[in-house]
């Protein structure tokens, strides 16, 4: 390429000083002007051990970078090392804030993967334990967000509860907070006479208690300020992000699993499918507090007309036979032996199940070459999904209100980093 004399000059001694006080003085003005910010990992706010470097123009946020993956633990790579029902204990460990739904969720995949549906008594015990994690885990995402508004008192009403919640997860499994219950064709026991009682009396406390919440919030002028027409995401972002659960029908999407692709018999129960309209961080409140008030109406509903009868798959070649059968033939007691060596003998394919799970769309995708071993296992997160839109919703924001946004999107680390 041929330079003319013109452009090849170099310019003056005076001019070059100039544009070079020019040049500093203009990256001075930015390093005076922004400021770089680490939010976590170590930050109640953050909700877990989530790192947020945000860039700061006083107090605006300008942009947001989210840092995952302090909690990682291979949870995909150890579920292709050990047989199907060994992995359970490991899904309570994902959104440990609702272990029983966890279970249920990765027991219906490998029941799909098996071509399994386990009987109607069995199906109805899932939906009680999936509603009951769904609103201990409600339970904490609104008494943590207004406990970071400043709300105390909501934080210690919605703490009562959730302990009740757990008492009765002692009564279903023997465990309160990491239940593994939920197996591979069925539960590891019925529940026991005492649990109905218990939990229609749980549920007639609880709502007066919700009602007490709603009335110290909704209306409560600050905590209406600090979230209505803060983090707002419009229904055509939300959808192209993946978003799932409450933060997607928060935006006016009325997509739940449980109605658009009915597992455990939810079509014939009576809910409504909770919408917001303006998809900012008081419309996602909304939707949580209604979504409990839902769950209930479902779990009436399960107590009032849970069937008889068996609760898991009588596939003696892939589930331990019972243990009288065990001990008086020989048969049973080969097949005893084969299925807790080398685990349940699942076909060669691939399959995808999803659950609505409190958080979102919990998934996981197996791939399997037959035998009692994944070849792969994908977990689709919630959480993860759902933090992905931090980058695009954060600026703009005060830095207080990033605090308000994190907590109405109610995320748990467990699952998101896996």
């Amino acid at each position: 390429m041929a330079f003319t004399t013109r452009e090849i000059e170099s310019p003056d001694p005076q001019t070059r000083v100039a544009r070079a006080e020019a040049e500093l003085a203009a990256q001075a003005g930015d390093i005076g002007e922004k400021m770089v910010l680490n939010m976590g990992p170590s930050h109640p706010a953050t909700h877990g051990v989530l790192r947020l470097v945000l860039e700061l123009d006083g107090e605006t946020v300008t942009k947001a970078t989210p840092d995952i993956g302090y909690l990682h633990r291979g949870d995909e790579k150890i579920a292709e090392n050990m047989q199907y029902n060994q992995f359970v204990p490991y899904t309570d460990r994902l959104d440990y804030l609702a272990p029983l739904a966890n279970n249920v969720a990765y027991a219906l995949a490998v029941e799909k993967l098996m071509g399994w549906e386990i009987p109607p008594r069995g199906q109805a015990i899932r939906v009680i334990c999936c509603e009951l994690a769904r609103i201990q885990a409600h339970l904490l995402g609104i008494g943590a967000m207004a406990l970071d508004l400043g709300a105390m008192t909501v934080f210690l009403y919605t703490f009562t509860e959730r302990e009740k919640i757990y008492n009765l997860c002692e009564v279903i499994s023997g465990a309160r907070f990491t239940t593994s219950y939920t197996r591979v064709g069925g539960q590891i026991r019925d529940l026991p006479d005492s649990f109905f009682p218990q939990l229609q009396k749980f549920l007639d406390e609880f709502v007066p208690q919700l009602d007490e919440v709603d009335k110290l919030l909704t209306r409560n002028k600050i905590f209406v300020d600090r979230t209505r027409d803060v983090g707002v995401i419009p229904k055509e972002r939300a959808i192209a992000y993946g978003l799932s659960g409450p933060n997607l029908r928060g935006s006016g999407v009325e997509h739940d699993l449980r109605r658009e692709h009915p597992y455990l018999g939810y079509e014939n129960y009576d809910f409504e499918v909770v919408v917001g309209s303006a998809g900012d961080g008081y419309d996602r409140y909304l939707v949580r507090i209604e979504e409990m008030r839902q769950s209930v109406r479902i779990l009436q509903q399960a107590i009032e007309k849970i069937p008889g009868g068996p609760i898991n798959i009588a596939d003696w070649k892939n589930m331990p036979p019972p243990k009288s059968r065990v001990m008086t033939k020989m048969e049973e007691l080969i097949h005893h032996f084969i299925v807790i060596t080398e685990g349940l003998n699942a076909p060669a394919g691939e399959i995808y199940f999803g659950a609505e799970n409190p958080k979102g769309e919990l998934g996981f995708y197996i791939h399997s070459k037959g035998g009692g071993v994944p070849y792969r296992l994908k977990i689709r997160s919630p959480s993860f999904c759902n933090l992905s839109i931090l980058p695009e919703l954060l600026p703009g924001c005060s830095l207080s209100d990033v605090v308000a946004v994190l907590g109405s999107l109610d995320f748990v680390m467990g699952e998101c980093d896996r």
